[in-house]
């Protein structure tokens, strides 16, 4: 436990100084998020033709209501925090870069879901827009990563299970 928590201490804080670096933010946090901007409002187009997106600001033409897309609203750092725990739990290299892929897609996935719900709720009533941006989404996000970090647990525990009766 001790080796965890360590592990997970040293990888949590070197990436999230690695990403505050101005070179990682200029070449790799700000084209991602103007990414996530571009595909929220692809994916809003098909049912909405009034929502643009430019830079990572999503935006209604109608009624001008936007949004920016700032960090901590990226899931890059939910991303981190998972990429620590998954590093820290002893595993082969092969089922930790797995869980890193898979939990990055689940992440992004609810992201690209809370970007949408925020944006709607924001043009429709700012007030539940800050209790929901603030309160309940950041616990919806990091919820998303401790329950795919407990299905990669589950399924090391699994594999392990399986290697023991292999080999009896």
């Amino acid at each position: 436990m001790n080796r965890f928590i360590v592990v997970f201490g040293v990888v949590l804080v070197t990436l999230f100084t690695v990403e505050m670096l101005n070179p990682v933010q200029e070449h790799v946090i700000v084209p991602f998020t103007t990414g996530l901007a571009k595909l929220s409002a692809a994916l809003i187009s098909p049912f909405d033709e009034n929502v643009i997106a430019y830079g990572k600001i999503l935006q209604f033409q109608d009624t001008g209501f936007a949004v920016s897309i700032e960090a901590g609203c990226n899931g890059v750092e939910a991303t981190i925090v998972l990429i620590a725990a998954v590093l820290a739990f002893p595993a082969t290299w092969k089922q930790r870069l797995a869980a890193i892929l898979l939990g990055f897609v689940a992440v992004q996935v609810m992201n690209i879901a809370r970007i949408i719900s925020l944006f709607y709720l924001g043009d429709w009533d700012l007030d539940i827009f800050g209790w929901v941006h603030l309160y309940l989404w950041p616990a919806l996000i990091m919820l998303d990563v401790l329950v795919v970090f407990i299905f990669y647990l589950r399924y090391l525990s699994n594999r392990e299970e399986e290697a023991n009766v292999a080999a009896a």
